[in-house]
């Protein structure tokens, strides 16, 4: 790791590696000399599957019982969980979160977007990211009877603001 972290550091116009201390260790980031302001950060993945899986679902057919309400419930327990889950994340005292699981027969199948929101001096990038990760990963365990095929696709970062560095936008969105 000190070789990365050297000869990273020596490479023009690359930023400082922030979660790497001198010696290349591995450091959670000091931001308590951040100014806290309001983040927002929204990510998005879908859970592509068979018609008849889809069908099943939206008539409310599914053996465990009611698969989009879990699944966002459990996307915002996950955004809540973040820093238990992912080496180095701060955590932090979420202001918001909201799951859309979004029906979309032309996959056939779900679209997921999560949305996350605080005041701090760190973004909720890996919150929002993680709410979808989870939503979709439970929604495949409650279908998973119906249908083993079932695919999570393209988990993404769709926008983020505030923060030192700014806003963006995924432009494929």
């Amino acid at each position: 790791m000190q070789y990365l972290s050297q000869n990273i550091s020596k490479l023009p116009d690359r930023p400082q590696l922030t979660h790497l201390d001198n010696s290349g260790e591995a450091q959670m980031v000091d931001v308590s000399a951040k100014v806290a302001t309001v983040r927002q950060a929204v990510a998005a993945g879908r859970v592509r599957m068979s018609a008849e899986t889809f069908a099943a679902i939206e008539a409310g057919n599914a053996p465990k019982g009611d698969v989009l309400g879990t699944a966002r419930l459990a996307g915002i327990m996950a955004a809540k969980q973040t820093a238990n889950l992912i080496p180095l994340c701060h955590p932090l005292p979420l202001s918001s979160v909201k799951v859309q699981v979004i029906a979309d027969a032309g996959l056939p199948g779900y679209q997921i977007r999560a949305t996350v929101k605080i005041k701090a001096e760190t973004g909720v990038e890996m919150e929002a990211l993680t709410a979808v990760s989870i939503a979709a990963l439970t929604l495949y365990d409650m279908a998973k009877a119906l249908e083993k095929s079932i695919a999570i696709e393209s988990i993404r970062l769709v926008s983020k603001s505030g923060g030192k560095s700014g806003d963006y936008q995924n432009l494929e969105e």
